[in-house]
């Protein structure tokens, strides 16, 4: 079954994540109020709408709770993008992504109880649709000749486990290429958490439920690592 997304917003980046998540296989419901902007994208989603998505009635029509995330990236009208998150809010989206122009935008969107906020450095639109669609993956790397390094958390499946155990190379033809780790330590008289860089892991090592692995190799091995586990 095919994940279904909405995405509220068609600027540049609004439209960068709606076709990277449609080439992903995802179900695409994009949305603007500006017809130019579903025109050029009507045909590289699975549905393309013309609407003000501050009117709750229309967001209703076009199913919105249903969707397994909606990304809000409204990027001029601030406004526009508080209301529209208010609403989705009352109609309990599951997911709600919203973009922040700025600290205080940001601290708006927290107040508000919005936990995923993308900030401007975080506006790679390739980069958001790969988080949607992979929730395990916090970064990646794309390289040429579908190859791509990524830092995921680390899978339920694996946890306990030692690299050999679970076979990366051999069974998913993947490379560990580190592993950051959180240690408690002193810190001015208080115990706080610190993530610290394994180096290059031995085969022995095990994953721990806090781990962050950074990854190598071909896509698809990448997400059917995942998937799997």
């Amino acid at each position: 079954m095919a994940y279904r997304f909405a995405v509220i917003g068609l600027g540049q980046f609004g439209t960068a994540i709606a076709k990277k998540l449609s080439e992903r296989g995802a179900e695409v419901l994009a949305i603007d109020n500006n017809e130019m902007n579903i025109q050029n994208i009507k045909d590289e989603v699975a549905y393309a709408v013309t609407l003000d998505s501050t009117d709750k009635k229309a967001l209703i029509t076009q199913g919105i709770k249903d969707m397994d995330a909606v990304v809000v990236a409204i990027g001029e009208n601030f406004e526009a993008l508080l209301l529209t998150t208010v609403y989705l809010n009352e109609l309990n989206v599951e997911r709600i992504i919203a973009r922040a122009n700025g600290p205080q935008q940001r601290m708006i969107l927290e107040k508000m109880g919005v936990d995923e906020i993308l900030s401007p450095e975080d506006e790679v639109g390739t980069v958001v649709a790969e988080r949607l669609i992979n929730p395990n993956i916090l970064s990646f790397l794309q390289l040429p000749d579908d190859y791509e390094v990524v830092e995921i958390k680390a899978p339920k499946g694996i946890i306990g486990r030692t690299l050999d155990e679970v076979g990366l190379r051999d069974k998913y033809k993947l490379t560990v290429v580190t592993i950051k780790r959180l240690f408690e330590e002193e810190k001015n008289g208080e115990k706080v958490m610190q993530e610290h860089v394994l180096g290059v892991p031995a085969s022995n090592t095990s994953i721990q439920k806090s781990d962050t692995l950074m990854v190598f190799g071909r896509v698809r091995d990448i997400e059917k690592f995942i998937d799997i586990n």
